[in-house]
């Protein structure tokens, strides 16, 4: 959906709806919203949509639920939702207290359920359970973008999905003041950000870990970032050959790694010692 207008265009449509009762007025506040966010930059009225988000898939959602399990958002119409590029707490699943869950969901619940939002999509907009893979807006709320917002109070952590790289710097950063300020989930030591050394216990698990590469090589098409001596016992970060198209297209030799701290996030596994595969050069943070 692309959406263009004329100042008089949003003008004359606002001033129509404000003869015809509470509805109509909400829907001219929701399409002025959209047309601001539609304004080239610099404009009187312009919003700050990221243009990293894409274009406006669905203008106004009506959210029906919140699915518990699964972060998703279920339309009245039966579609559903998928909130792209975080991953809320869940838990037991994450070795952490059941409460933080509870406090993520329920913050979440009352951002979104019985609400209108603006959902914006870029390609490939459907995941394989056909939901929509949006960044998700709420026109009511102070910080309309509601993965920032989750992010930024420590209810979520950034999740960049292995096909995916938009909005990857903005969710980052967001995520970065809730850890700097140690906000929800980040007083908990289950969320803490791990050492390469520290993952004993974190095997099957999402956890970030950041860390100095000791040597990063290419074997068989399969890279491999090692940050100790022994490979048989140390932590590794792995890139598939299918995968490495994603860094050759982004112009990155996982091989420049070495010597670097960088943060990376995954699934922890066990195979010759802790590893977490990843699929693109946007789930790795290079730090100074």
């Amino acid at each position: 959906m692309e959406l263009r207008a004329t100042g008089c265009t949003v003008t004359g449509f606002v001033h129509n709806a404000a003869s015809k009762g509470r509805g109509v007025l909400r829907m001219a506040r929701v399409w002025h919203w959209l047309m601001a966010f539609a304004l080239p930059a610099g404009g009187a009225s312009a919003a700050a949509l990221p243009e990293c988000a894409g274009q406006v898939e669905l203008p106004r959602a009506p959210i029906m639920r919140v699915e518990r399990t699964n972060d998703v958002l279920v339309l009245r119409d039966g579609r559903a939702v998928h909130l792209e590029g975080i991953r809320l707490p869940h838990g037991q699943q994450d070795h952490a207290p059941p409460a933080i869950a509870e406090q993520a969901f329920q913050i979440l619940n009352g951002m979104a359920r019985n609400q209108k939002l603006v959902v914006t999509a870029i390609p490939p907009k459907q995941d394989r359970y056909d939901r929509v893979r949006g960044q998700v807006f709420n026109v009511d709320s102070a910080d309309p973008w509601l993965q920032r917002a989750l992010l930024k109070t420590g209810m979520a952590r950034a999740d960049i999905a292995p096909d995916r790289t938009e909005c990857a710097a903005e969710l980052y950063a967001a995520e970065g003041e809730a850890r700097a300020s140690r906000l929800g989930l980040w007083a908990l030591p289950a969320y803490a950000v791990r050492n390469p050394d520290g993952l004993s216990f974190d095997t099957g698990t999402f956890q970030i870990v950041q860390g100095t590469v000791l040597t990063a090589d290419v074997k068989n098409g399969r890279a491999y970032i090692d940050f100790g001596p022994d490979w048989h016992t140390d932590f590794t970060v792995t890139i598939a050959p299918a995968d490495m198209a994603n860094f050759r297209r982004e112009q990155v030799d996982p091989r420049l790694y070495a010597g670097k701290t960088i943060r990376v996030r995954g699934v922890v596994q066990q195979f010759n010692g802790p590893e977490i595969e990843i699929a693109n050069p946007e789930q790795i943070e290079v730090l100074p």
